[in-house]
């Protein structure tokens, strides 16, 4: 059983896992924030903020902190938080594991446009609708600051950062929503497009329900690939197990 467990967190599964083994005597459990949220949700057990200064300051942490165990839990585009992290347990030897929600799939009824980035993102966008739901948080607006013949809606639990589109109405709310939430959001502001990034998971997939009902098209932007010989679990259950855990 893992003494101490390093979770690089900041999504709901983090804060599920971190609850589960803050629970059980004997296991120590860190969680470490990025900081780019100014009130993130509450999370048991210890909290840290801030990044470690690359892999090999992950690797510093670890060693002077005796992690025996590494849970990458972050969101599915945080590519280079996983990538530092693979190169980290790899350097020191700590066992590592990468909790990954299932990404969404389309269902009948779906009218989704698959693309690699948020710059693909903005190269379809034109030809899909003038007024566009935003919903891929409150970085990389940068890629659509260009498209001033555009209005975006921008939802993020944060104010977003510039650069950004000249037409650009923010929105600042955190999940989750239901489907009633997000109709009602794309009906009020005669939204034609949303655009969203693959994250997976309930807590934001109704805004997904509600465009299919209301017949909008969806451009989703594709997860970026896992480090080459890292392989991620789906969920808490998968990660506990991989630790040697059995349910609490």
């Amino acid at each position: 059983m893992p003494a101490h467990v390093l979770i690089l967190g900041g999504t709901a599964e983090a804060r599920s896992l971190a609850a589960d083994l803050a629970a059980r005597p004997g296991i120590r459990v860190t969680t470490s924030l990025a900081g780019r949220v100014a009130r993130p949700g509450a999370v048991a057990g210890e909290v840290r903020i801030g990044g470690f200064g690359g892999a090999q300051g992950l690797a510093d942490w670890l060693r002077t902190h005796h992690v025996d165990a590494l849970v990458d839990a972050t969101h599915p585009f945080a590519e280079t938080i996983t990538a530092n992290a693979a190169r980290a347990a790899a350097a020191t030897g700590v066992p590592a594991v990468v909790l990954r929600r299932p990404g969404w799939r389309p269902v009948p009824g779906d009218r989704w446009y698959d693309v690699p980035s948020l710059a693909g993102a903005a190269e379809v966008l034109p030809g899909l609708g003038r007024r566009v739901f935003l919903s891929t948080g409150r970085l990389g607006l940068a890629a659509f600051a260009h498209l001033a013949d555009l209005h975006f809606l921008v939802r993020s639990v944060d104010p977003p950062e510039p650069p950004l589109p000249p037409d650009t109405e923010p929105v600042l709310a955190r999940g989750p929503f239901t489907v009633a939430d997000e109709t009602r959001l794309l009906r009020a502001h005669r939204i034609d497009v949303l655009v969203t990034k693959d994250s997976g998971g309930e807590a934001t997939a109704a805004k997904l329900t509600a465009a299919r009902e209301l017949g909008l098209p969806v451009v989703v932007v594709r997860r970026p690939p896992l480090p080459r010989d890292v392989a991620a679990v789906p969920d808490t259950a998968g990660v506990l197990r991989r630790l040697g855990l059995g349910p609490a």
